[in-house]
């Protein structure tokens, strides 16, 4: 790839977008899974959210494998091989490009995601393999319209598409609000698309305490939600069983032992 592509911002823009002064949500997310991608800042509130809730960690660690198990099991079982994944977040391992090209090589991956410093890693997030393609849109989850659009370079939109919104919609604060956008995203996809959702919830009395203290840490508030709320966002779609779960509880490696944690997810297809 040329160094200077013209998909992306220079590298002085987009350094000068990013705000080392107050916690992130993909670089709190980052260190979190063990990344390096992130700032003392970061790691400060991190560290303060570990001594309150220390399963916040275990969220952020089961919640990527949901990814995986997610990914594959619409690559190789409903034959997906459109994938749309908003709120990216930073690279780390087994990204969805590389858990769904690993399975089906011709696969095409649009990601999406506003934040400066996953766009100074997107090349990162655009390997691909020779049958396959990915892209980058620099655009945020308010963006439905601009997103689809750009998305329909790369995705073939008349085949069915997995729109994954994995720990993102907590940054909408109303959840009718949120349930709208998700709508309108999945209204501009084909019948047999799928929308794959996971996110912490407030099902214990410290994911609570640890989203009030990272809300109250200046960053961007993440708001946590019911289990009957994440199960909202699914009205009007087919529920893929087991339906909405605990992260660790969908579709668990057979011999697993699946633990309890504050994250609820669930895929479900458009008819």
């Amino acid at each position: 790839m040329p160094d200077r592509d013209p998909r992306f911002a220079s590298t002085a823009d987009v350094r000068a977008r990013i705000d080392t002064g107050k916690p992130h949500s993909a670089r709190f997310w980052n260190y979190f899974v063990g990344g390096k991608d992130n700032y003392e800042v970061d790691r400060e509130i991190g560290d303060h959210i570990k001594q309150i809730f220390p399963g916040l960690v275990d969220v952020a660690r089961t919640s990527r494998h949901f990814l995986g198990r997610a990914v594959r099991h619409l690559a190789t079982e409903q034959g997906v091989r459109n994938f749309l994944d908003i709120g990216t977040g930073l690279p780390t391992a087994d990204n969805t490009h590389e858990v769904a090209q690993r399975v089906a090589p011709d696969a095409h991956i649009v990601y999406v995601d506003n934040d400066p410093l996953v766009l100074a890693h997107a090349r990162a997030l655009l390997t691909s393999t020779p049958e396959g393609k990915t892209a980058y849109i620099d655009a945020d989850l308010y963006s439905p319209e601009k997103i689809l659009e750009e998305a329909g370079g790369t995705l073939d939109l008349s085949q069915p598409v997995a729109l994954m919104l994995l720990n993102v919609l907590g940054h909408v604060a109303d959840h009718e609000r949120a349930k709208e956008l998700v709508s309108s995203l999945m209204a501009g996809l084909p019948s047999g698309s799928f929308l794959v959702i996971s996110d912490s919830t407030a099902t214990s009395d410290g994911m609570v305490a640890a989203s009030k203290a990272y809300n109250d840490s200046g960053a961007v508030p993440y708001y946590v939600r019911s289990v009957a709320e994440i199960a909202g966002f699914f009205d009007g779609l087919e529920l893929v069983e087991p339906g909405v779960a605990q992260v660790t509880r969908w579709r668990t490696e057979e011999g697993a032992a699946p633990e309890d944690v504050d994250a609820y997810c669930g895929v479900a297809r458009k008819p």
